[in-house]
Order: C-alpha cells, then structure tokens, then sequence
C-alpha cells in the first residue's frame, strides 16, 4: 500500500517556487529521495497559480512515512517553509492496490 501525500505550499511574491528551488539546490530534495522507502518526491507548479508549488510526496506504506517525519530533513523543511513564510494544503491518498480498472485504461494514453 503506497501512501502518497499531495503538499500544495502558497506564498506571496515567488516565495513558493523560492523554497522548492532551494530544496533541490541545497540537495535537501535529494536525500528526502534517498530514504528507505521513498517512491516520488517531486515539484510541480500549477498553471494557473504562480504563487503556489505542489509536491507530490509517495511513500511505499506508513512506516516509511513516520521514518521520514522523524528524520533530520523535517528540522530543514520545517526552517524552510518557516524562511519563505509558506502556508499549507495536504492531500492523502492510499493506492488501489487493484491498479486501475479496464473501464479507465481506456482513457490513458502511453
């Protein structure tokens, strides 16, 4: 069961996309993805927003995610977001250990 974790961070004058660029800059991002466990740790901006930043965070179950929360890269997050003075919205979701139905595979092109 992989746990993925949808942070959106919203800042003002560029604060947002500042931040995740210096999470991969300082090699923070990095080691976040080099943790036992870790699936995706990933920046996206949303089009339609410039003030926010999404990160798609996966995890392959809960221990690996409660190991990561307890580790030295949440005091760094934590600086951080507080340097940025960035706010948040978190999303959950726990995957369809099924995969995807046949009526969805349609809709996806590869």
């Amino acid at each position: 069961m992989a746990i993925t974790v949808n942070l959106y961070y919203t800042g003002k004058d560029g604060a947002a996309r500042a931040f995740a660029q210096e999470m991969e800059e300082s090699g923070t991002a990095d080691a976040i993805r080099a943790e036992e466990g870790n699936v995706r740790y990933r920046y996206f901006q949303p089009l339609d927003d410039p003030e926010t930043v999404l990160l798609i965070d996966a995890w392959r179950d809960q221990d690996a995610l409660d190991a990561h929360h307890a580790s030295p890269m949440m005091a760094k997050i934590a600086e951080l977001r507080d340097k940025y003075d960035l706010h948040m919205v978190a999303e959950r979701y726990v995957t369809d250990e099924d995969g995807l139905p046949d009526r969805d595979v349609a809709f996806i092109r590869q």
